[in-house]
């Protein structure tokens, strides 16, 4: 009888079983890690943006604080933009004539507001509210980063669910005193656990449902 398979057909037989469970968590992995890279969540990543606003001027070299073009930030979901009155407030009289700030004068001479590109880009189906994480002492710089040195702004936390919920894990590390909430200086987060506990108690914040899928998925 003629033989029908090659002797090594068993072999190439095994190889390809073997090699399917592999190939597909090697799917899984590759997959996971795209998914989390910078490539995906944009961390690290300029955005243009029609004027070239830059925070490490505004902030770390003359001072002003987040509040002062994001005045709801505490009080309010969305954190806002300035309107365009707030920019001509210094720059009616400093910088009148700067070409990169022609948009601003358009803006302000039309009365249509200056379209900024955003930064930071949460999924619709997530609910985030600035004022909640501010009032409980989480400051600027625990998402933002320090823009006090930033020329540009820059993305420069991932936001992905795991993030958050890492942060929603230990809420208490994150968090600060009222006077330091706005401060792009103060680190962020601290490892005093004796810190953490009074925070909590100091902000009155009750972790035991803060990673239920109701508190972000609403």
């Amino acid at each position: 009888m003629a033989q029908i398979f090659h002797p090594r057909a068993n072999t190439v037989a095994i190889a390809v079983l073997v090699s399917i469970p592999v190939v597909v968590v090697l799917v899984f992995v590759v997959n996971y890690q795209l998914h989390a890279s910078s490539y995906t969540t944009g961390e690290g990543r300029f955005v243009d943006q029609p004027v070239p606003f830059s925070h490490k001027h505004h902030v770390g070299d003359l001072g002003l604080d987040c509040r002062y073009c994001h005045g709801g930030v505490d009080k309010v979901a969305f954190a806002g933009l300035p309107p365009t009155h707030t920019c001509m407030t210094c720059h009616s009289q400093l910088f009148t004539n700067a070409a990169m700030l022609a948009p601003v004068r358009q803006s302000l001479a039309t009365g249509i507001p200056i379209r900024w590109n955003r930064v930071y880009r949460l999924p619709d189906y997530v609910y985030f509210d600035h004022s909640v994480h501010i009032r409980n002492g989480i400051g600027c710089t625990t998402c933002h980063g320090d823009m006090s040195e930033q020329p540009l702004t820059e993305k420069k936390t991932p936001l992905t669910m795991g993030w958050c919920l890492a942060c929603h894990r230990h809420p208490g590390t994150h968090m600060r005193d009222e006077a330091d909430i706005f401060d792009p200086h103060v680190p962020d987060p601290h490892n005093d656990p004796r810190k953490a506990v009074a925070m909590l108690r100091h902000y009155v914040v009750e972790t035991a449902n803060m990673t239920d899928c109701s508190v972000c998925h609403r």
